[in-house]
């Protein structure tokens, strides 16, 4: 059995969900379960409605809805009117509750937004079967168990295991086309919840390794992981193998082809990831393992985070007193910011953050014990590779590279496979050019394409 999991992009359209069909009918005989997203941007217009509802303009907000009706009309089949239908005649009476209450509670946002992926996974289902593949459509709040946490959930691994080799591994087995939505679950008491966004890679994951599967396939719109973000710059090389320890570093700074939780359960059941592209199914993409994946090249992708805040807090004695790191970290905890990057020294910390909600009030926390400044519109750029740690020269050839660029924060030794440095935004594409010039002039060609 194989798990496929395709994004927004990949079933934004009728036309769309026909490519994705014929891509799972040539892996019948591997016994796929298919995990999908909401089709297009759908959860953004849900919400987006939600968010005018609560606002007090409940006409704009049902507008926003219908055009979102009559999207998923137009590219589902004609059986399923009734069903989508019934649906949205549900978002309409929650959009009614959060005009009267005039606020979207966390419970809300779960609620609401899981209806893409409740959506979606009912049409791909229904889709496959007109095209002649034996599918059965089943609701992921079934079988994804999590806490109670909404829009952050938590798996809780044993009951959702449990729920895995009793629905999806039989269904599958006999022959069936399993689908179902990612990003969503439910409680034990059966409240709706979601993982977060871009959750659907995570759930994708958690299925493939509560049916053992033999590989965990997530399929997007882009040839697999590259050497660099195309987004800061074009033309990077195709990565073919590459480590779970490498890409979750890779994925959490920034590297968005995959969501950084996704590699846990695969890693604890030892399940190779690929990342395909279902706009061009012939690439063989990329492939996640669970062992070190030898390179001639020190580094084997740059990551980038932009939209980075740097925070230095600088103690108000002569030398850091003790419990001072204490009251610095347990202070972005109260207020649920996580911290990316951290420098410290005798008497001063700075660290990086990427949620900004609460800064006023954590630099007010802060000032009562320290001195604090805060800089603005920066970027993370972070060197991935097994080989950084032990390869002598890394970090002359990284800084040489950049020598022409203002470094805000340097750090290594934290992981042993990454090489960070904080720069301003302006100046981020041109020294990640300088950088894969030099850390990419060649190839080897077991890794790299």
């Amino acid at each position: 059995m194989i798990v496929m999991k395709f994004g927004g992009s990949s079933v934004e359209s009728a036309a769309a969900i026909a490519r994705v069909a014929e891509i799972v009918r040539a892996r019948l005989d591997q016994k796929p379960v298919v995990v999908v997203s909401a089709m297009g941007k759908t959860t953004n217009g849900l919400l987006a409605a939600a968010e005018l509802a609560a606002d007090g303009q409940r006409e704009a907000a049902q507008t926003a809805l219908d055009t979102l009706e009559q999207f998923t009309l137009r590219e589902a089949d004609g059986s399923l009117r009734g069903f989508i239908e019934l649906h949205f005649q549900e978002l309409g009476a929650f959009l009614d509750e959060l005009t009267q209450i005039g606020d979207f509670p966390d419970q809300y946002v779960d609620l609401i937004s899981s209806y893409g992926e409740r959506l979606s996974s009912k049409i791909v289902a229904v889709a496959f079967e007109k095209l002649g593949m034996p599918s059965v459509h089943v609701d992921a709040r079934e079988v994804l168990i999590t806490d109670r946490r909404h829009t952050q959930a938590a798996p809780l691994y044993p009951r959702t295991y449990a729920k895995c080799q009793s629905i999806l591994k039989p269904l599958a087995e006999l022959g069936k086309v399993v689908v179902l939505g990612g990003f969503i679950g439910s409680t034990q008491d059966g409240f709706t919840t979601t993982l977060g966004r871009g959750g659907s890679d995570f759930s994708a994951s958690i299925f493939g390794a509560g049916i053992g599967a033999s590989e965990i396939q997530i399929w997007t719109d882009v040839d697999g992981m590259l050497t660099c973000d195309p987004r800061i710059l074009p033309g990077g090389h195709r990565v073919k193998l590459i480590s779970f320890a490498e890409a979750a570093e890779l994925a959490y700074f920034g590297a968005k082809v995959l969501h950084p939780a996704t590699v846990v359960p695969a890693v604890e059941k030892n399940i190779p990831v690929l990342i395909l592209n279902s706009r061009n199914p012939a690439s063989p993409g990329t492939r996640i393992v669970a062992e070190t994946v030898a390179s001639a090249n020190v580094v084997k992708s740059i990551a980038c985070k932009r939209g980075i805040t740097l925070v230095n807090i600088q103690s108000l004695r002569m030398l850091m007193a003790h419990g001072f790191l204490h009251k610095i970290f347990e202070t972005f905890n109260r207020f649920e910011t996580p911290v990316d990057m951290v420098s410290t020294s005798e008497v001063s910390v700075s660290l990086t953050i990427d949620m900004t909600e609460n800064l006023e009030a954590i630099v007010a926390e802060l000032s009562k014990f320290a001195e604090v400044s805060v800089e603005r519109e920066l970027s993370i750029i972070c060197l991935v590779g097994e080989g950084i740690k032990k390869t002598p020269g890394v970090a002359a050839r990284a800084f040489g590279a950049v020598r022409t660029t203002n470094l805000h924060m340097i750090s290594q030794g934290a992981s042993l496979l990454n090489l960070s440095m904080v720069v301003e935004d302006r100046e981020l594409p041109a020294a990640v050019a300088a950088l894969h010039a030099e850390f990419f002039a060649t190839l080897d060609e077991r890794v790299f394409e």
